[in-house]
């Protein structure tokens, strides 16, 4: 889609990971896999569980507070927070009307959306659009998930691959400095069967669903999925922004599984080298991933003010959202 010239930026961020670490030797443990098989077929090492009392909210809090303690940033001026979970704390209310709660920010729209593992992009670009248009001036974007409450730890399919954390960002009003440069969003709701969880129905399209209210996914269909679909989306963004994957310093995929972001690396012809992720040490994060993988970069040092980076989330619904960015945050406070 061709974005309106926007008058948005990113100013700082901040994240969350819970303390308990979850391993490889421990899943070997509790399942029929191994540290090898694990690492060769994910990437992954280690994941963070949530503690008997951390909810979306309570990461949600350390994540923002985080953000304020790294930046030195005033949140009594937020007047819009945006949450992506597919885990809250309740149906209602929203994890962002608790945010609103704990830091008493006196004047505020608050929700939660979801668009699984795509959430954060797709927050971001609600947060350009609001900034844009002029409906509003400072939005705060959360990203949490506690998905270790709905992983089937019997299923050693799904249940090597999920971790819980938070993050959160800023994006302010500001012409001179935009962030935002090209946006592409896609659906695809007829896969939607391939991974889910199930509420208040129990079946999809006719279908018979699994009721367990844990997470269902059929990892071969969602694979070939993402891998086409990616790199098409890729491709788009680019020719929309007039670029080459040469002009991009850092794709930032969805830490969905390392194998799977080779792959869309290799069809997108960008070196994965060039790639920010949070896989390794955090698991699959879900909408959080992308903001943990920034943090990452930033703490080792990659990521620089003035890089041009590749945004895209993409999972269950299923959704897919890419952004192309520039990184220019504020001073650290």
């Amino acid at each position: 889609m061709n974005l309106t010239v926007s008058t948005a930026r990113i100013t700082a961020i901040g994240s969350y990971v819970p303390e308990k670490k979850l391993t490889n030797a421990d899943l070997e443990q509790m399942v029929d896999t191994s540290d090898e098989w694990i690492v060769q077929r994910t990437g992954m090492r280690e994941r963070r569980i949530a503690g008997e009392n951390e909810y979306s909210s309570t990461m949600a809090y350390k994540a923002v507070e985080d953000l304020v303690s790294r930046y030195g940033q005033d949140l009594t001026d937020v007047d819009c927070i945006i949450v992506s979970t597919t885990t809250p704390d309740y149906a209602f209310p929203s994890v962002a009307c608790q945010i609103q709660g704990y830091f008493h920010i006196p004047s505020t729209a608050a929700f939660d959306l979801n668009a699984t593992c795509a959430g954060f992009t797709y927050a971001l670009h609600m947060a350009n659009g609001l900034i844009t248009s002029g409906l509003h001036r400072k939005v705060l974007v959360v990203a949490a998930e506690t998905l270790s409450r709905v992983t089937d730890y019997t299923d050693r399919s799904t249940c090597i691959l999920f971790g819980d954390g938070a993050a959160a960002v800023l994006v302010e009003k500001d012409e001179q400095r935009p962030s935002f440069i090209a946006a592409h969003l896609g659906t695809n709701g007829e896969g939607g069967i391939h991974v889910y969880r199930t509420n208040l129905s129990t079946t999809m399209n006719g279908e018979e669903l699994l009721t367990s209210e844990k997470m269902v996914q059929n990892g071969r269909e969602v694979y070939k999925w993402a891998t086409r679909t990616v790199p098409q989306g890729v491709e788009t963004l680019l020719e929309q922004a007039g670029m080459t994957a040469g002009d991009v310093n850092w794709f930032v995929p969805h830490s969905a599984n390392f194998r799977m972001v080779e792959s869309i690396c290799e069809k997108a012809g960008i070196p994965v080298e060039k790639t920010l992720t949070s896989m390794e040490y955090y698991g699959n994060t879900s909408s959080v991933s992308i903001p943990l993988a920034l943090q990452l970069g930033l703490d080792e040092g990659k990521l620089q003010n003035g890089d041009t980076l590749l945004l895209y989330g993409f999972g269950g619904g299923l959704t897919h959202a890419g952004l192309i960015l520039k990184w220019d945050l504020d001073a650290r406070g």
